[in-house]
């Protein structure tokens, strides 16, 4: 088995991840792989969630995050709440601080079988989500989709939660959209230097929100936990709901809690698929590891 590394293929909530335990080893997995993978219609993903051995005092463990693309995301809550759970069924234990390129995240299961996670606090200035230009108020920034005169899509809000986002807001049904169309035209917009990812919402009643999403470098998904966290945080901060609100994605449904330390938690659940090994320099894979894909 040697070169090869194991991985569970996961989903929370349908957004599809594939955990792979890098643990003990030296290598990382080459973007090639990721393309490799994503093309196979059996292990095609959303992320791959790479956990490596901690490389600072404090964490349990890095983990780096790959889209489809082979490009490299800051955050992924849903990836994270899978992570918790293959590391929980190996260690026996609950509760884990990981080190991301976005920061340090603390998660832990719950006793109801959910998943928790602090995805940290929301940034809402421009330079840091980032934008390429100046806007005061986040809240509401200059950006529609269609005829000048008559947008089907304007002035979303802006935030980043490790990853930048902005949120559509309307009164009709999510699915009336064509977010596959237009997805792809925003995630290059030249006002987002790191690209971004899109999400249309509508307020369905007290403290509920409606969403679908379009995640840079990933395309339409069934859920993003990120995204989920952008869309509360932002619905609260223009005061359409207050700062505990649940959420339902395509895939399922999500909850998300701005404490007033403006740490926002992320909870729902997970599910596993299924188990292999896969090499990480070129995705060919197998679910025991001999005669790899």
């Amino acid at each position: 088995m040697a070169g090869l590394a194991p991985f569970a293929r996961m989903n929370g909530i349908g957004n599809k991840i594939i955990v792979a335990d890098m643990r003990g080893r030296a290598d990382r997995i080459l973007p090639q792989a990721a393309l490799v993978l994503a093309a196979d219609p059996v292990m095609h993903f959303d992320q791959i969630m790479a956990v490596y051995d901690a490389r600072i005092p404090g964490t349990d463990y890095f983990i780096e995050i790959l889209n489809q693309d082979g490009s490299f995301a800051q955050a992924c809550g849903n990836g994270t709440r899978c992570v918790v759970q293959m590391l929980a069924l190996a260690t026996g234990k609950s509760a884990f601080t990981f080190e991301t390129i976005a920061g340090i995240l603390n998660a832990h299961s719950n006793e109801d079988g959910s998943i928790s996670v602090d995805m940290g606090k929301p940034r809402f200035d421009w330079q840091e989500i980032p934008l390429a230009e100046e806007f005061r108020d986040t809240r509401m920034i200059e950006l529609q989709v269609g005829p000048i005169d008559a947008p089907v899509l304007h002035s979303p809000s802006a935030v980043s939660m490790g990853n930048p986002h902005v949120i559509f807001w309307v009164d009709e049904d999510v699915w009336s959209y064509e977010l596959d169309r237009f997805g792809p035209m925003l995630e290059h917009h030249p006002l987002f230097p790191e690209r971004v990812n899109i999400t249309i919402a509508q307020l369905s009643g007290p403290d509920h929100l409606i969403i679908r999403t379009w995640e840079r470098g990933a395309g339409l998904t069934k859920a993003c936990g990120t995204a989920a966290c952008a869309a509360a945080v932002s619905a609260a901060r223009t005061r359409r709901t207050g700062r505990s609100v649940s959420l339902t994605a395509p895939g399922g449904a999500l909850q998300v809690d701005w404490r007033e330390d403006d740490h926002v938690v992320l909870t729902g659940a997970v599910e596993m698929e299924f188990t292999g090994y896969f090499e990480p320099e070129t995705g060919k894979w197998s679910r025991n590891g001999e005669g790899l894909a």
